[in-house]
């Protein structure tokens, strides 16, 4: 009997001390969590070939680099070799609001983004929300190209991600794929989440630099979780530890070297402006 009173008694008490034991466990947890980093971020430039591009140089193609350009099967990998940088004709948003494609088209151009992918990690056990960001520290310069060469546009669809302006134009970023809410504030109804056993999350950017001119800025954004439910706002950082330094590009103003291509024969926009398809440049 007194070896049984005994056991129950030993059982009766770790019962008893179940209950502190997984406190102190999650109290513990959450501390450790609340010690890791939120999330990190990474930004890539798109790498893929656009279906419509511009391809902008800091100096003019030979007489031997135009022959090859014009003979290559793959005209894009061509010039990236040769040090260019893409551009992609950005789509127009034929769903979004009114307001939104008067601005787009005020210009009477095409519009050209310098496209990248922001990829969001986090190591958190439990969520957290990316819900909003902003440009900071924008400054522009004119641009150092001195030739484009370009796939010009025919109408292509929209890609998922997000779109804005530098400096960004009222309600940027907006949502670019082709669904309900195109052309309308990404972050009005949409964010990004990370943790809570979901490693990674991310955004495709199309950014649009003021023509002629090269654009460097940084980004905020704007995030909540279980351990800051009121929200923060944090810079950004690159690897280094330093403020995170985004360069977005655009094509030149007066290029002394152009070329269009794709629908129609190569035609060299600098001897024939009147060209077809030069205006898209």
């Amino acid at each position: 009997m007194s070896a049984v009173l005994g056991g129950l008694g030993g059982a009766l008490l770790a019962y008893a001390m179940i209950g502190p034991s997984v406190t102190k466990e999650n109290d513990s947890n959450k501390e450790y969590d609340a010690s890791q980093p939120p999330f990190t971020v990474s930004v890539q430039p798109e790498r893929s070939e656009p279906q419509e591009w511009a391809m902008v140089l800091d100096r003019t193609l030979t007489d031997e680099e135009v022959r090859k350009m014009k003979a290559s099967p793959d005209a894009f990998s061509y010039l990236t070799s040769l040090g260019g940088r893409p551009l992609a004709y950005a789509p127009f948003l034929e769903h979004a609001p009114q307001r939104y494609n008067e601005a787009q088209t005020a210009s009477g151009r095409m519009e050209l983004s310098d496209t990248f992918r922001m990829t969001v990690m986090s190591t958190r056990q439990y969520a957290v929300t990316i819900n909003d960001w902003k440009v900071t520290d924008l400054t522009c310069r004119k641009s150092t190209a001195q030739a484009v060469i370009g796939r010009p546009s025919q109408g292509g669809a929209a890609y998922e991600g997000i779109r804005l302006h530098l400096p960004p134009r009222a309600d940027e970023p907006v949502l670019t794929d082709d669904t309900e809410g195109q052309g309308e504030p990404y972050f009005g109804n949409r964010f990004v989440e990370v943790g809570n056993g979901q490693s990674s999350g991310g955004l495709r950017a199309e950014v649009i630099a003021p023509r002629g001119q090269t654009c460097e800025w940084g980004i905020q954004v704007h995030y909540n979780d279980t351990h800051r439910p009121e929200g923060r706002w944090v810079q950004l950082k690159d690897d280094q530890g330093e403020p995170l330094r985004i360069r977005t590009e655009s094509v030149p103003e007066n290029p002394r070297q152009s070329w269009v291509f794709g629908s129609v024969p190569w035609t060299p926009c600098h001897d024939e402006p009147e060209g077809n398809l030069c205006s898209s440049l």
